[in-house]
């Protein structure tokens, strides 16, 4: 260990005593997990949603879309407003959780598709205020150990979006059962936060609103590259979240016709895949769709892991790598053997989002330090935008020429992404002195 990271250690040490502040993570990692658990519940619900109001393949799949154009629309109100960087973080994760819960639980109450959207857009528009603002609130925390820190946030984000799976692969599960379940869950993150969380020694400064702010992250080269990494990652993250569970059940229907029906119910309905009774065979398949998701759990935290023990950049190239590869692969086993299926599943679940926290922590390393929260907001908003193109494009894709070939265009986002990371790793090897956010 070179004496900088020595003394940086020390310094954590001094200021933030290892049990204070991995208590502090741990609280704010199951904040996350709670709150972010009302992402995918129309989408696991999406068959009695779709028979409820007879809607097509395409409009299903808008019940997953309209989130993430909600939260487009939530951080970028965010960046703009510079809310991020002049609203306390604590006050703005508990209310955001807060009113997000009501609106997904809205849905159930919605009379028509058009209003269940709409209620899904604001759930999106709502939980741009509990992202963003729990990386920054971790960051706090952390000198040392920021990428593990981080991606431990990450991890528990994608084990709370994939929890809505879980639920509704459980037999006696009904929609009410799941869309409730998220939103209490959400108010217990919200009661987390609001009532236990206090900022760590190293804050960022609060700012006074600037129109200018957002200007000043744009024109910072390295949070531009850090941020075009990041829009690789989004191109195919967000679409194997939405869609492995869908594959996985159509690919376990043509290796055993009639044994996987039911098995994730929300997600294969959404691409007209099978819906029957569930069974042992079924529960599987719903398990192994959650699995599939909930993975990365554990890869964000090894990506953390490993990233501050080498470097984040390496970290991303090998997660990109290898999650590419298997959006490239999957389809080739469509239909194949389930078990082999399911493998192949979890470790691109692993890999894709692997490498998600390094880029938000590259951000809060890099960026102006006056303007850290307003960075990571706009970068998560031009993520999620560009998110809801590959989000659409898989079950079209699917529905026109079959699941085997409805992943490889997901490949073109790591590949973009890894050339990005690596502009900026020489960047940064040139001007290590150009990273102004460290506090």
């Amino acid at each position: 260990m070179t004496s900088a990271k020595m003394a940086v250690s020390a310094s954590d040490g001094l200021s933030a005593p290892g049990s204070r502040r991995w208590a502090v993570l741990a609280l704010l990692a199951v904040a996350e997990l709670l709150g972010m658990s009302l992402w995918f519940t129309a989408s696991a619900v999406s068959e009695d949603l779709g028979a409820r109001w007879g809607l097509s393949q395409a409009q299903t799949g808008w019940l997953a879309t309209a989130v993430n154009l909600g939260f487009v629309a939530g951080t970028a109100v965010a960046a703009v407003l510079n809310l991020a960087d002049i609203v306390r973080a604590r006050l703005y994760f508990a209310v955001a959780a807060l009113l997000a819960a009501g609106a997904n639980a809205a849905v159930l109450l919605a009379p028509a598709f058009g209003e269940a959207v709409a209620w899904r857009f604001a759930t999106g528009f709502l939980l741009a205020g509990v992202y963003p603002p729990a990386i920054k609130m971790a960051a706090t925390w952390f000198r040392s150990a920021r990428g593990l820190a981080v991606g431990t946030l990450v991890g528990a984000l994608t084990v709370g979006k994939a929890a809505p799976y879980l639920l509704r692969a459980l037999p006696a599960a009904s929609p009410e059962t799941v869309v409730l379940g998220a939103s209490f869950a959400a108010i217990a993150g919200a009661v987390l936060v609001g009532l236990f969380y206090r900022d760590g020694p190293y804050p960022f400064s609060r700012s006074p609103f600037s129109w200018g702010l957002v200007g000043k992250v744009v024109r910072h080269r390295e949070t531009r590259l850090a941020t075009a990494g990041y829009l690789g990652h989004m191109w195919e993250l967000y679409a194997m979240w939405a869609w492995i569970p869908a594959f996985l059940a159509a690919s376990a229907e043509v290796a055993a016709p009639g044994m996987a029906g039911g098995a994730t119910r929300g997600g294969a309905a959404a691409v007209g895949g099978p819906a029957g009774p569930t069974g042992a065979f079924g529960a599987a398949v719903g398990l192994a769709g959650f699995g599939a998701v909930a993975a990365g759990g554990l890869g964000c935290v090894w990506g953390g892991w490993a990233a501050d023990r080498t470097s984040r950049e390496r970290v991303v190239v090998l997660s990109m790598a290898a999650s590419g590869f298997c959006a490239l692969g999957i389809g080739l086993l469509y239909g194949r053997a389930f078990p082999l299926v399911a493998a192949v599943a979890l470790v691109w679940g692993f890999f894709v989002v692997a490498d998600s926290a390094q880029f938000s922590t590259m951000v809060t390393e890099t960026a102006p330090r006056d303007a850290v929260g307003t960075a990571v907001t706009l970068q998560t908003c031009l993520g999620f935008l560009l998110a809801t193109v590959t989000i659409q494009a898989v079950p079209a894709i699917a529905g026109a020429a079959g699941w085997q070939w409805a992943f490889p265009v997901l490949a073109l986002g790591p590949a973009a992404g890894i050339a990005a990371t690596g502009r900026l790793a020489r960047l940064r090897r040139r001007a290590p002195a150009l990273s102004p956010a460290q506090p």
